[in-house]
């Protein structure tokens, strides 16, 4: 079974991506740390303009995306982060090795 890949991109509230970044890479260290499943967890800024971030992340399989999604980092991410983010969407793919 290949590995879940998610390429998710962030759409920011104006000036807020200096606030969002450090709690990104505060979530991106407990979940390499804490989630077994997390094989990958990267923080893309794009150069043009500072109103998203990119992520992409590799999981083990579907149960540890499941076991990230409903996750405590996240949950915490989502209430750290309230107001900054404005919209959140993603694409799932298999990661071909």
């Amino acid at each position: 079974m290949p590995k879940l890949a998610i390429v998710a991109t962030i759409e920011i509230a104006p000036g807020r991506r200096d606030e969002l970044v450090p709690l990104l890479k505060a979530h991106r260290a407990r979940c390499l740390r804490d989630e077994s499943g997390t094989v990958q967890f990267e923080v893309l800024l794009p150069h043009d303009g500072n109103t998203k971030v990119l992520v992409y992340e590799v999981y083990q399989d579907q149960a540890a995306f499941d076991a990230h999604w409903n996750g405590p980092s996240l949950a915490r991410l989502r209430e750290e982060a309230a107001g900054m983010m404005v919209n959140v969407t993603g694409i799932r793919c298999d990661l071909i090795e």
